[in-house]
């Protein structure tokens, strides 16, 4: 396996710093070399947040990247700001609940999720970036979906009561990836 190289972006406070931590985590419990770095503007909730995830079967030698395999964004200055540094053939997952514009690349693979709908459908209206999480594992298969799963339950342990609809906004990403994936979507 060669770098794997993920920027996921959306306003502070949409939980895109958590999505990069599961994923990173996942990958640590699978065996893999990661790195784990957050960038978030002073404002906090509401300001721009973004974080790189490197995964990789060798020692990772910077978390600073420039060109990412996959982008993953919450809304449109996240896809105006880093969609045209997506490395060609690479992958970008769109949450088209806060994005109304389409991705003019051609020279990647392009994903629309409805991430707001499928999370209210799934009981966790809040959990659009769990949603998101799932799209990218189902599509990428970078992670296996009980490992990813398991560290959304480990992250929540402690309120219990937000595993059951996380895991069901996990669910629903992860279905809409592997449809995506096999040409459905």
């Amino acid at each position: 396996m060669a770098n794997t190289e993920v920027l996921m972006a959306g306003f502070g406070g949409q939980g895109m710093l958590l999505s990069g931590k599961l994923l990173a985590y996942a990958a640590m419990y699978d065996g893999k070399e990661v790195s784990w770095l957050p960038s978030y503007g002073p404002e906090m909730r509401g300001g721009t947040a973004n974080v790189t995830v490197v995964i990789s079967d060798k020692p990772v030698g910077s978390p600073y990247i420039i060109e990412p395999s996959a982008l993953l964004v919450m809304n449109g200055p996240s896809l105006e700001k880093f969609g045209a540094r997506v490395k060609k053939g690479g992958l970008i997952v769109i949450n088209t609940s806060l994005v109304a514009v389409a991705c003019e690349r051609t020279d990647v693979t392009v994903v629309y999720v409805d991430a707001g709908g499928l999370a209210v459908k799934a009981g966790a209206a809040r959990a659009a970036n769990i949603v998101m999480l799932g799209v990218y594992v189902g599509y990428s298969g970078i992670v296996s979906h009980d490992l990813a799963a398991k560290m959304i339950e480990k992250e929540f342990a402690e309120k219990a009561k937000f595993i059951p609809a996380n895991l069901a906004a996990f669910e629903a990403g992860y279905s809409a990836g592997v449809e995506s994936r096999k040409g459905g979507a």
